[in-house]
């Protein structure tokens, strides 16, 4: 498994957003919406998080798009791998702990010198 990805503010949310429902495959512009991020952030990071393991993804079937009206092209999907949900809620929970310590090492607001 390769190293943790950086958890920056756009990646803890698209984790938040699968995290939601962890079992569900989900799709590109689902998750834009629900994580409130652009479609052109959403792809990199979703590639990061699969590069590093934690995710996996697949095309849905052809006959799946046949079914709806009017067609639409194919979408592709995106799901946990079996420890990749373990592993993202450990990585939010030390981003939000390294973010809880910086908060408590900033000096007060107009304290300064």
């Amino acid at each position: 498994m390769a190293k943790t990805p950086r958890m920056t503010l756009q990646t803890q949310l698209v984790l938040r957003a699968l995290l939601e429902s962890p079992a569900k495959a989900r799709y590109g512009l689902e998750l834009s919406q629900d994580a409130g991020l652009p479609t052109g952030t959403i792809h990199p990071i979703l590639a990061r998080l699969e590069h590093t393991g934690w995710l996996e993804s697949f095309w849905e079937d052809q006959s799946e798009i046949e079914k709806t009206d009017p067609p639409r092209p194919r979408r592709r999907y995106y799901r946990f791998t079996p420890n990749g949900a373990e592993h993202a809620r450990l990585a939010l929970a030390a981003a939000y702990q390294a973010g809880a310590t910086s908060a408590r090492l900033r000096p007060a607001d107009g304290l300064e010198s």
